[in-house]
């Protein structure tokens, strides 16, 4: 499923979790505690600042077997989604 920047925008997240201020493995970490509250089929998001998080959590994500949607840029951070799949 590809979703576009504007659809992203208007994503409604079940959990949010804010990693913002830390590098990695910092978000990764922050995503892998996150994704235990989050049930199949809803999504996460995850606020950054890491650049680095835009490669990490879309290879996280697809090896734990979840779904990346896709991410962001807001003001000073990245904010990224991932759907969970089982």
């Amino acid at each position: 499923m590809t979703v576009t920047a504007e659809e992203l925008k208007d994503l409604k997240a079940d959990k949010v979790v804010d990693a913002r201020g830390t590098s990695c493995p910092g978000p990764i970490l922050a995503a892998k505690k996150g994704i235990v509250d989050v049930k199949v089929g809803e999504i996460m998001a995850v606020l950054a600042t890491d650049s680095g998080t835009k490669k990490d959590l879309p290879a996280w994500s697809n090896k734990m077997g979840h779904e990346f949607l896709g991410v962001i840029d807001e003001q000073g951070y990245f904010k990224l989604f991932v759907k969970k799949m089982k």
